[in-house]
């Protein structure tokens, strides 16, 4: 599979995300009641308001945060493949966005043809970066500017959309593609149902910022696979500040 890919000129991607506040009552009566209408729409009537945004908020953009993006970078070195990883966090979230922007304009300076890599990045990732994005008034980069490219010129490669093979009614999690395909994931911590937890209560950037990479390695283990190319020992694996 992939034999056109260039693994040098994948940019992969994971966020995170949590809602956009600590709880339903800390936002603005209006914000409050909008929450309300959309609750009446995706959830069961019985759910309470403030639990569904507990549990809900942070898969929409509209109410929710990005407080880490993670990246890495193929490099290829005597035949030999290495990862190096790159985290943005803060609690500013234009912090976030702003770093990963700049980093977005490089990389398409420097690859003008690269895409975007990841699990669910065409339905989930990347439009909460544009959205976001566009609520903290930032100018999305070119790669970015989805309206202007036709369906099947859209810079990304979806770990998703290619074992979906066709099948668009499909829906595959990470966690199950990486088991099915003998790819290793450490996740020995948190999980994503956990982020929100651990960003208001506990205050643990790190340690999301850490679960965040791993999703990105399992994405790179998973193109390795397709490509039936050797997968990244722990060695292979860099962290870049």
């Amino acid at each position: 599979m992939l034999p056109n890919i260039a693994l040098d000129q994948l940019l992969v991607l994971d966020i995170e995300t949590t809602p956009g506040a600590p709880a339903l009552e800390h936002l603005s009566m209006d914000m409050q009641q909008l929450w309300q209408e959309k609750m009446a729409k995706i959830a069961p009537e019985s759910e309470n308001p403030a639990e569904g945004y507990a549990d809900r908020a942070g898969i929409y953009a509209e109410f929710g945060r990005i407080v880490c993006i993670s990246v890495g970078f193929f490099h290829l070195e005597h035949n030999h493949y290495s990862l190096r990883l790159k985290s943005f966090y803060n609690d500013d979230e234009s912090v976030v966005l702003n770093g990963f922007l700049e980093l977005v304009n490089k990389f398409y300076a420097k690859y003008p043809r690269f895409q975007f890599a990841g699990h669910n990045i065409r339905e989930f990732d990347i439009p909460f970066i544009c959205r976001r994005s566009v609520i903290h008034h930032l100018s999305l980069p070119q790669p970015l500017q989805l309206h202007g490219f036709k369906p099947w010129e859209v810079p990304m490669l979806d770990t998703l959309h290619l074992w979906r093979f066709g099948d668009f009614k499909h829906y595959t999690s990470l966690k199950l593609l990486t088991a099915i395909l003998g790819v290793e994931t450490p996740k020995d911590d948190i999980d994503g149902s956990m982020v929100g937890r651990v960003y208001w209560q506990d205050k643990d950037l790190p340690r999301i910022a850490a679960y965040c990479q791993k999703d990105v390695v399992a994405v790179a283990q998973l193109l390795l696979r397709f490509k039936r190319l050797p997968l990244l020992n722990p060695a292979d694996i860099i962290i870049v500040g």
